[in-house]
């Protein structure tokens, strides 16, 4: 055999390896989706990609090394929303509008598989390992979505956990498929409610900082210090004769010492 000839065999069988591990990775994320990764088997993903499982064992040695690769594939075709895209909003309502709308459409396109994985990542470890990141996903969002609220204390905190219940995957499945909205309907109906729990947990705020006792007392010694302020510097008649008498008294004192 030519070494031309040599070379393109060897082509063609890494040509034809190369597919092998694709149409395993592809069964896999097929499986994951529909039935998901905790009643996924090696046996049923050989079966679904039409290999034998010492195929599938020499492409991928274990469970973890087949769902890093499902993973990586899914992640490339179905990327989440571009969070750095929110932050140049400025107005926080219209930035959460915004968001709620990026990631309904994203949930509708990717549902079957988040559902799956929500599900299963408290019992294969391999998915609580790689599903990670989208946890983290969600709290970097709902940080940018607090930004600029001008909130403080409870009414932070509040605020912060109705925004991470718009923006959770349960939150939307629950309006679009039990309640029968659709995306923008939810996003809609989720952005309004986040705007009035902020205005209400606000305003409850300052009355509950305004009604305490410490708050009053400051209140008061803040007035005496403006009416001080605005007190003409002059005495009047009865003042000075006060001050007179005070100081009579006091030179009477002072010369029997």
């Amino acid at each position: 055999m030519s070494d031309g000839k040599r070379k393109y065999e060897k082509k063609r069988r890494a040509e034809a390896e190369t597919q092998t591990r694709l149409r395993i990775t592809e069964s896999a994320v097929e499986l994951h989706g529909t039935l998901g990764p905790a009643q996924t088997t090696m046996s049923a993903v050989a079966e679904r990609a039409g290999v034998r499982r010492s195929t599938l064992y020499r492409h991928f040695p274990d469970e973890r090394a087949l769902f890093g690769a499902c993973s990586a594939h899914w992640a490339e075709n179905n990327p989440p929303p571009d969070i750095s895209r929110w932050e140049q909003v400025e107005d926080p309502e219209e930035r959460l509008a915004q968001a709620l709308n990026e990631m309904y459409a994203y949930y509708h396109r990717s549902g079957g598989m988040i559902d799956k994985l929500l599900r299963d990542e408290n019992a294969v470890p391999a998915v609580a390992e790689k599903f990670a990141a989208y946890h983290q996903f969600l709290a970097i969002a709902g940080d940018i979505l607090m930004r600029g609220r001008g909130l403080r204390g409870n009414a932070a905190k509040r605020t912060r956990a109705a925004i991470g219940h718009a923006l959770a995957f349960r939150t939307w499945q629950d309006l679009t498929e039990t309640q029968g909205l659709d995306n923008r309907q939810a996003a809609q109906l989720m952005s309004a409610l986040v705007a009035a729990g902020a205005s209400i947990l606000f305003m409850q705020e300052h009355r509950e900082t305004e009604a305490s006792p410490a708050a009053k007392a400051e209140a008061v010694r803040k007035q005496r210090l403006r009416e001080d302020a605005q007190r003409p510097i002059s005495v009047n008649l009865a003042e000075g004769i006060a001050l007179s008498h005070k100081l009579m008294r006091f030179t009477g004192v002072a010369r029997q010492v």
